[in-house]
């Protein structure tokens, strides 16, 4: 199981326990760093590109598919670099 949050990683691990299979979860555990919410995303890796790659993961994890896979997708969306997401539409106003 894959749990994604804009918020901290707290609040989905909250359920954790009454999840009957594997946890994995991702979450935006700190703050003040970033210009934008693109760029915020991608830097605690809840943006979709970044799903990807922790469902890789787990998915690795359990040996469904070979680690190689996440490997080559956190080379593909470059997932390290908060400027990859230069040309993400921002939210809020003007956006």
């Amino acid at each position: 199981m894959l749990a994604v949050s804009d918020f901290m990683r707290a609040v989905p691990d909250q359920i954790a326990q009454w999840v009957p299979t594997d946890w994995h979860s991702l979450g935006t555990d700190g703050f003040g760093f970033a210009d934008t919410r693109a760029a915020a995303r991608r830097f605690f890796h809840v943006d979709a590109e970044s799903i990807v790659v922790g469902a890789l993961e787990a998915l690795a994890q359990r040996g469904e598919v070979d680690a190689s896979r996440a490997v080559d997708a956190v080379a593909k969306y470059r997932i390290d670099d908060p400027t990859a997401v230069a040309g993400v539409k921002q939210e809020g106003a003007g956006a």
